[in-house]
């Protein structure tokens, strides 16, 4: 089967700090390629892939805000879409703007949707539910309106990502900075804990960085910024546990899976797709504030590195991903 996968195009796919849609799209093309599948990427023409690629942006719009977005994103979409008959399926990570065009076209497209931005594009799934088909990414993220084929979480590309069974004493926080990711509360659980905590990630609010975040830092609280594949994968190992607060019902949460791929429990807050993710006791704790959080570091020397990292090999692997994946493409077709 042909298979075409429609990446964002904010970032390169796949990106070179941030940009969880376009990682995923580039963990599936990769291994759709490495399972011998004939896959095709559309994506931002700097993108990097083993697979076809086809594009007519040159560089993503958040990495060249000289673009306007929307223009953009109609070309590239379009771009796909007018390509549509050299496919057998069309397989979306682009959130509901393509399924305007699924109607129009004869492969059917399958939607990976990553998250809901607003309430109100849930309507637009709504009108498309009768002839797509929906995945959702942990069963916590699924919408009451809509139809869902099937879940498939998110799958890590291992070899990325080393385990560490004696990691150092800091803590990490990683992720965007921002309420919704809860910086703020990871550095209030640090210094109640008396442990150091770096912290990685761009900054996406930049008054709460300022107001909540900036007037910590010292030689214990350190913001490192963006992080990079490699210097991503050396703040993970080598942490003693994850902090992921969340102050959302976050749909996955990718560096909880790749903290525990390196051995790295997590303490995260009690919401969204955390309990899918970790094994309460055993890969980490799930929590319900700070005060709680706080009590979970003092026990993270009892986790057993090798079960989080078995475990995350096992259910949050590329192979899994696309496993699970191609079923659904059979069942489809």
């Amino acid at each position: 089967m042909k298979i075409a996968v429609l990446s964002p195009v904010a970032w390169r796919t796949p990106p070179r700090h941030y940009g969880p849609w376009e990682q995923m799209a580039s963990n599936l093309t990769e291994g759709l390629h490495d399972a011998g599948i004939e896959v095709t990427l559309f994506a931002t023409g700097d993108s990097i892939t083993s697979a076809q690629l086809r594009s007519v942006i040159q560089t993503g719009y958040e990495e060249d805000r000289n673009q306007d977005a929307k223009v953009i994103e109609c070309l590239h979409i379009s771009n796909l879409m007018e390509q549509a008959d050299d496919f057998d399926l069309i397989h979306n990570h682009f959130d509901f703007l393509p399924l305007s065009y699924s109607g129009l076209i004869r492969p059917p497209v399958l939607t990976t949707i990553h998250g809901f931005s607003s309430e109100k594009i849930v309507q637009v799934y709504q009108k498309y539910n009768r002839h797509n088909h929906y995945v959702s990414i942990s069963n916590a993220n699924r919408h009451p309106l809509l139809h869902y084929l099937g879940t498939v979480y998110n799958g890590i590309a291992v070899e990325d990502f080393q385990f560490n069974a004696a990691a150092d004493d800091y803590l990490l926080f990683f992720g965007r900075v921002h309420p919704d990711k809860g910086t703020a509360e990871a550095i209030q659980i640090a210094l109640k804990s008396k442990r150091r905590l770096l912290i990685a990630g761009i900054i996406q609010d930049e008054r709460y960085y300022k107001e909540e975040v900036e007037p910590y830092l010292n030689d214990e609280i350190v913001f490192m910024g963006s992080a990079g594949p490699q210097q991503r994968n050396e703040l993970l190992k080598n942490a003693s546990a994850l902090l992921h607060p969340i102050n959302f019902e976050e749909p996955f949460g990718l560096s909880v899976a790749e903290a525990l791929l390196c051995g790295t429990p997590v303490i995260a807050f009690n919401k969204g797709s955390m309990p899918e993710l970790i094994q309460h006791g055993k890969t980490g704790f799930l929590v319900n504030n700070a005060a709680e959080a706080v009590e979970a570091v003092t026990k993270i020397a009892g986790i057993d590195r090798m079960y989080c990292h078995t475990q995350a090999k096992q259910r949050f692997s590329k192979e899994k991903m696309v496993k699970d994946y191609l079923s659904l493409y059979h069942q489809i077709l």
